[in-house]
């Protein structure tokens, strides 16, 4: 049997994402956020608060990176979600993350991650409440510490936080448990 919680959303897990910006006086800021996710074979999509700093560089600037949190950087990454950079104006030097500028958008790579995505916006709508960024990936960047054998990404070796929303935890991506496109076949 199961129990009914009312109108709640519960799309489960999602990803931690650090979004990575340039504030208006050219220095790097970055936020935590679970609503965003790909919409496309190198495009992604963010729903973010329009009162946030990192929105408003994000429409500045048409660019942004998208790093994934990992267990290493669990507190780094709480914390960019917790702090308004409106009250903390180095934000990511308290955190101890790294930036270095991205050769493909006008945007920071924070360096401490093992994968990000450089994206250039393609679109921003508000609705509901909410900025809708589409973002077209320019560059995709992995650390070698997460590639396999053969030098594809491995996400199994990064340890990547998703974000289990009714919990309100962090969780880690584990192991593989099957082939996408390929396991279903045994039923055809």
């Amino acid at each position: 049997m199961k129990k009914n919680f009312g109108a709640k959303a519960a799309i489960t897990p999602l990803p931690v994402l650090i979004i990575a910006t340039y504030n208006e006086d050219g220095t790097a800021d970055a936020m935590n956020a679970a609503w965003g996710g790909q919409c496309g074979g190198k495009h992604i999509a963010l729903n973010l608060s329009p009162n946030h700093v990192t929105t408003l560089n994000i429409k500045r600037n048409h660019a942004f990176t998208v790093s994934f949190a990992d267990k290493k950087h669990l507190v780094a990454s709480d914390y960019v979600g917790l702090v308004s950079a409106k009250d903390e104006k180095d934000k990511l030097g308290k955190a101890g993350l790294h930036t270095e500028k991205s050769e493909f958008v006008n945007a920071p790579v924070i360096t401490d991650y093992p994968l990000t995505m450089e994206c250039e916006v393609v679109s921003i709508r508000e609705e509901l409440g909410e900025v809708r960024i589409v973002g077209e990936v320019k560059n995709l960047s992995a650390d070698e510490s997460i590639l396999d054998g053969n030098g594809a990404i491995d996400l199994g070796r990064m340890d990547a936080l998703v974000y289990d929303s009714p919990a309100h935890a962090y969780r880690v991506v584990g192991e593989r448990v099957g082939t996408a496109f390929k396991d279903g076949a045994v039923l055809k």
